[in-house]
Parts: C-alpha cells; sequence; structure tokens
C-alpha cells in the first residue's frame, strides 16, 4: 500500500519542482501556488479583522455590562425577592449581586422633551461593573440621599442636556393602565426630579452614551409603579471563575422561569450580525478562491501533455491507468497544499505586522476613531478552519479534471 503511495508521489514532487520542457508551465505552476496563497492570506486576514473588531466591541461594554446578567425567560419583570434569586445571590461564585429596573422614560429639559432608557440600580451597582472607571467630571459618584435622586447621563446625552452640571430635571413615565388624558396630559404621567451630580459616563457606543440615564433602584421603581419589581440582576464573580461553568450553575439554579447570560448573549443582536457579515465574508472569498483554483486545472492539464512520453515508459514497464492518474493527482494536490501554507504563513505575517505596526490605519489623523488602526485578533480555530477548506475546495477541483485529462491525453 505504501509503495502504491509512495511512486506517484515522488513523481508528483519531482514534476512539481524540476524544470519542464515547456518553461511556461514552470510559471503557471509558480502562479497557481500564487492564487491559491494570496486566496488563504485574503481569507485568513479578513477573518482575523472582523475576530478584531468583535472583540473590540466586547471589550467595550465590559466596563458597563455586567459578567452575567439573570432576567425572565417570559415577560419583562421578576419579583426581586423571588426564591430562585435570592438562592443565586448567595451562590458561592457570586461576589456581588446588583438588582435593576430598565425601562423607557421622557425627560423635560428647559422645555425639551427627550425619550431616554431610564435604568434604575442598586448601591451594588458599582461593585458589579466597572461603571467607575469609564465616569467623567468633578462629581462624585452617587445614586441618592435622603429625599434625593441623582441621574447620570451618557455623555452623548448629557451634551443633548447642555453639560454635565444640568441642576435638576423632570423625568416622566406613563402611569400604569392609564390612557393619556389630551386636556391635561400631566395627570396622565409619573414625575420624579433627578439632580445632577457633575459625572457622565463614556461607554463608547451610541445605544449607551445617548439614551441611557443611571439612576437609583427605588425612583425608578416609582417612577414605573412597579414596587419589589426588578427587569434582572447583574452579577459579578469572583476573581478566577470559569464563566461558563458558573453560569451552567446559575442556570440550574434559576430553571426555566429565568434566563442566565453571558456578556456575547447580552448583546447577541448585535454578534449575531457581526458573525453574519463575516460568514458572508467567508463564503465570497471561498468563491474567489476557487476560481483561483482552476489555475491548477490549467497547470496539470499542461504537464500532462508535456509528460505523455514519459507515461508511455511507465505503461511500458507495467504501470497502470490508476498509477498514472494518481500521478497527476497528486500533482494538483501538492500545488494546492503548497499554496495553502505559503498563504497560511504569509497572512500570519500579515496579521502580526498590522497587531504589531498598524500599517493600516482608521483615519487620516490619530484620536479620530477608538483606535487608530484596523484592530487584527488571529484565532487558531479560523486558521484551521481556512486551511481545511481549501485543501478541500483545491482536492475538489482537481479530481474530475485530472481524470478526464488523463484519459484522454494518456
Amino acid at each position: 500500500m505504501k509503495g502504491r503511495l509512495k511512486l506517484p508521489l515522488f513523481f508528483a514532487r519531482r514534476y512539481l519542482f524540476s524544470r519542464k520542457r515547456v518553461g511556461a508551465i514552470n510559471i503557471i505552476s509558480g502562479i497557481s501556488v500564487a492564487g491559491v496563497a494570496f486566496g488563504t492570506a485574503a481569507l485568513l486576514c479578513t477573518m482575523s479583522v472582523f475576530n478584531g473588531f468583535r472583540d473590540l466591541i466586547g471589550s467595550l461594554y465590559t466596563a458597563f455590562d455586567p459578567q452575567i446578567e439573570v432576567v425572565p425567560a417570559k415577560g419583562k419583570l421578576a419579583a426581586a425577592d423571588d426564591p430562585a434569586l435570592t438562592q443565586i445571590r448567595r451562590h458561592p461564585l457570586v461576589e456581588a449581586a446588583s438588582d435593576c429596573l430598565e425601562d423607557h422614560a421622557l425627560i423635560l429639559f428647559r422645555g425639551r422633551p427627550c425619550v431616554i432608557t431610564l435604568k434604575g440600580v442598586d448601591d451594588q451597582f458599582d461593585k458589579v461593573t466597572d461603571i467607575r472607571s469609564i465616569l467623567y467630571g468633578e462629581g462624585t459618584y452617587k445614586l441618592h440621599a435622603p429625599d434625593i435622586h441623582y441621574g447620570i447621563p451618557g455623555i452623548g446625552l448629557a451634551s443633548v442636556m447642555g453639560g454635565l452640571d444640568y441642576g435638576t430635571i423632570q423625568v416622566c413615565a406613563p402611569r400604569k393602565g392609564e390612557k393619556v388624558n389630551l386636556t391635561n396630559p400631566g395627570e396622565s404621567f409619573n414625575t420624579d426630579d433627578l439632580t445632577a451630580t457633575g459625572l457622565c459616563f463614556d461607554v463608547h457606543q451610541r445605544k449607551y452614551d445617548e439614551n441611557y440615564l443611571i439612576t437609583s433602584l427605588a425612583c425608578a421603581q416609582n417612577l414605573f409603579e412597579q414596587p419589589g419589581l426588578i427587569t434582572g440582576v447583574e452579577i459579578r464573580l469572583k476573581p478566577g471563575t470559569d464563566v461558563d461553568r458558573a453560569k451552567s450553575e446559575l442556570q440550574r439554579m434559576a430553571g426555566d422561569r429565568f434566563r442566565v447570560m453571558d456578556q456575547l448573549e447580552q448583546q447577541e443582536e448585535m454578534f449575531n450580525v457581526m458573525n453574519i457579515e463575516k460568514l458572508m465574508a467567508f463564503l465570497f472569498l471561498t468563491f474567489i478562491l476557487l476560481v483561483a483554483c482552476f489555475n491548477i486545472i490549467g497547470s496539470v492539464s499542461m504537464l500532462i501533455i508535456d509528460k505523455r512520453a514519459d507515461m508511455e515508459t511507465l505503461r511500458n514497464l507495467g504501470a497502470d491507468e490508476k498509477l498514472v492518474f494518481r500521478i497527476f493527482l497528486y500533482e494538483g494536490r501538492l500545488i494546492t497544499l503548497l499554496g495553502a501554507a505559503i498563504g497560511t504563513g504569509f497572512g500570519l505575517l500579515l496579521c502580526w505586522l498590522q497587531q504589531t505596526f498598524g500599517f493600516l490605519r482608521l483615519g487620516s489623523s490619530a484620536g479620530s476613531f477608538i483606535i487608530d488602526a484596523y484592530p487584527v485578533s488571529i484565532h487558531a480555530t479560523d486558521v484551521v478552519l481556512i486551511f481545511c477548506t481549501v485543501v478541500v475546495v483545491g482536492f475538489a477541483c482537481v479530481w474530475y479534471p485530472v481524470k478526464y485529462l488523463s484519459r484522454r491525453f494518456l
């Protein structure tokens, strides 16, 4: 068996690297290898850039989003004293837990209404998230004082409100089960006053920076008429805890009534869009790679014509049709493997250069974006997937044409 494989492989290797009588065959073989290599490198670099943006966006959310969030599986609200939630808060892997109530509200600033997302949190919120690391201003982080509720807006919302020191604003929310009284709309809304702390937060995401306003949980429950109810429990795990293991244990404790989500699942819609974009780019580049693999067919077909005399000699020595077919089949496969290997190495080199030196910039001047250069993140699974895809596509492209040409010309 080994001999049957070694002989055609030996011929294929000699034909690939030796000089041919017709110099154009060497050139076409080189072009075939280069085509596969560039296609492989393009796939690897493109996937790595998508990974870079995905990791970048994930890192931006970590300061505001908790490691784990527990929300109702059905509906929007849950009782804060639910036994399952109480058990989850007391779990040995949980370092801190914060109750929150989030809904849409209306703020009135200097007579200008603005729809916002009001997020009421308890005093554990700064222990569950890294909110303090993204606060800007000269004030002090605080949510409430006796008879006073404070509001901390996103940086974009603060700009709309006129700055960090906006004094006191009125926040409104529709009363439960009441239609708006057109003659006196004020009667149909609950209102409360929020006082500025001189701070804002900057997540670098419009979803948060331009819409969110943080206040105390008691203020939100009173405004939305939801006493004792919350929309979720946000959790920070103890250092060194495996997130997947903790998530599984908490989900088992929560049962079917609650859903336990990690940070990626909390932003599921955005990451699903990015995964679809990555998949489409992968498919389009694979199609381009398929076109590049047709160069291999041209190279092998010219080699078959060039080596007809050699194959006739092998036939006289006892070689059968399968042996001749395997020689040129292995020739095409070697071109594919060589191109895939060179392309993988070249792609990894380009990704490393971009990571180290940032040659491809996002803007003409520094500071135009969150980062100055295109982010790159190399995932081992992507490298393996791309290499296997190139090999499968190349092998599939070569098999039938080589079988047909070897029968016709040999």
